[in-house]
């Protein structure tokens, strides 16, 4: 086998640190000596187990997944143990859906209350999604597994399994000191990665790829606190890098995300589709998304939680359906509106395409079921609750506007037939057709818009800026290029801070009050 010099100096540098870490008395605990058969065929879940529980009992230290095809059941990992799978090492999961539990299907690698855990190493962790769903429909058809969902159409006339039904492929839960390094995980049929509860978390320059199924978000923060997730890649067929706060109780806190590459079929950075507790101290930087179907930035509040002191910069989103959606809804009657406040979004350039941006891809996102224009930037809250406190500073968006009012229409003087879906799932086409195409702010408290520039690489009858009921808005040199036809703001029941340097400078036509 001829082998690259890269490829060598790596595998050199690999099984060095091995060898340091065993010299200094690190245990090593490799599955092939303990007889795990790497051939793809040989279910091993009991012997990877074994080392598991050897290595705790021992104290901690490595469980080696060495070169092979591993085939894995459930596994649950222990306090003070790392996971590490070696170069052209693959945990194959388990294709057949009864050995993940009767009803409610468990992870493939699981573990809870635990301290000082790690999946490590440049090998691969695969669901085999494929597979596995063949052998879900083949239970579902002959009875022996229950599904309420599978022979319905959900809101998007989509048929699927219910995510019961769907094993994510890590599922951690209350742990501390969690590590998660190197490794390629890819092909699952729901949530690839779930982490509730934790804290102390490092995530770095993993790749995870899942376009096999629906519900495959890259990875779910779900109320963690002190996360870096860095240098990591996401090609996925649902929301990307995703937090949920599902504990009224608890929160997402201190976590920062820095650069990372995304593609997604649904949104690439987003939090609140589950948002109970909230989100704070959230910082974002450097994200690189391309053929995403949704949004490339999306913060969302809509079931009573807090979110705050949000900061995302430095973002370059190339073939996305929408740059930036900030939403505050209520969906709980049982609980009042949340809160969204002290969000700073900067230094985004972005590029809306006319057509489906995720088209061709294996599982692409589904279709919205009405006619529609490219849609614009939007931060909106509800009637009694606005969103306060959002900057938008150095943001540079091109649409490619083919916009025809054949294709929908929506006057701009009938700005209180927009619906206000109180209660809606949040999405950028919550509302349907707008009026707008470029920026749209209804129910706000301080909009600060700081060097935004506007373009269009076709027609767009529509008018760029629409605020509506908006407390305090603030305006310095926006710029729209390509547009010929004023006003490019309406402003309804708007108190205004400042506009300052808005072009083109026709004064006579450019802002419209109305109120």
């Amino acid at each position: 086998m001829k082998f690259t010099s890269a490829l060598v100096i790596v595998l050199f540098a690999h099984f060095t640190a091995f060898a340091h870490r065993a010299c200094a008395g690190e245990k090593i605990f490799n599955i092939a000596a303990l007889g795990a058969v790497g051939n793809g065929k040989t279910d091993n879940t009991l012997i990877i187990q074994k080392a598991i529980n050897n290595c705790a009992a021992s104290g901690g230290g490595i469980v080696l997944v060495p070169q092979g095809e591993f085939v894995t059941g459930v596994i649950e990992l222990k306090s003070n143990v790392e996971l590490h799978l070696n170069p052209n090492a693959k945990l194959l999961a388990t294709v057949k859906r009864i050995a993940y539990g009767p009803a409610k299907a468990s992870a493939l690698i699981v573990a809870k209350g635990c301290t000082n855990i790690a999946i490590t190493g440049t090998g691969i962790i695969d669901g085999r999604g494929e597979a596995l769903l063949k052998d879900i429909y083949r239970m579902l058809r002959n009875g022996t597994l229950k599904d309420k969902e599978w022979q319905s159409y959900n809101d998007w006339h989509q048929m699927r399994p219910e995510e019961d039904n769907r094993p994510k492929l890590i599922f951690f839960e209350k742990c501390d000191n969690v590590r998660i390094s190197d490794v390629t995980i890819k092909n699952g049929l729901c949530w690839i990665q779930e982490y509730r509860g934790c804290s102390n978390m490092t995530i770095n320059n993993i790749k995870v790829i899942s376009n096999t199924f629906l519900n495959n978000d890259g990875i779910d923060l779900v109320d963690c606190k002190k996360v870096k997730l860095t240098n990591s890649f996401f090609n996925v067929a649902d929301d990307g890098i995703c937090l949920k706060s599902s504990d009224p109780e608890s929160c997402c806190e201190d976590i920062v995300i820095s650069d990372c590459r995304i593609r997604s079929s649904a949104s690439a950075f987003k939090m609140g589709t589950a948002s109970f507790g909230g989100f704070k101290k959230i910082t974002v930087r450097n994200i690189d998304v391309y053929d995403t179907f949704r949004s490339a930035i999306a913060l969302e509040s809509v079931d009573g939680g807090i979110v705050e002191d949000i900061d995302v910069r430095h973002v370059r989103a190339k073939n996305t359906g929408n740059a930036v959606f900030i939403r505050l809804g209520k969906r709980q009657k049982s609980r009042d509106a949340g809160a969204v406040s002290g969000i700073h979004i900067a230094d985004v350039k972005a590029e809306v395409p006319a057509g489906k941006p995720d088209a061709g891809y294996h599982m692409d996102g589904p279709r919205e079921l009405f006619k529609h224009n490219v849609f614009p930037v939007s931060v909106t809250g509800i009637p009694g609750s606005p969103v306060k406190d959002v900057t938008l500073e150095d943001i540079d968006i091109t649409y490619a506007a083919t916009a025809k009012k054949t294709t929908a229409f929506f006057n701009i003087d009938s700005l209180t037939k927009i619906p206000e879906q109180i209660s809606a799932y949040p999405e950028f086409s919550m509302f349907g057709e707008l009026p707008v195409s470029a920026f749209y702010a209804r129910h706000a408290e301080g909009i600060n818009l700081k060097n935004i520039h506007i373009s269009y690489t076709g027609y767009d009858f529509r008018t760029p800026f629409v605020f509506d009921d908006v407390n305090g808005l603030y305006a310095e040199k926006v710029t729209v290029s390509g547009f010929k036809t004023l006003p490019l703001m309406l402003l309804n029941n708007v108190k205004v801070k400042m506009l300052q340097d808005i072009q083109p400078a026709d004064k006579r036509r450019q802002v419209i009050k109305t109120q």
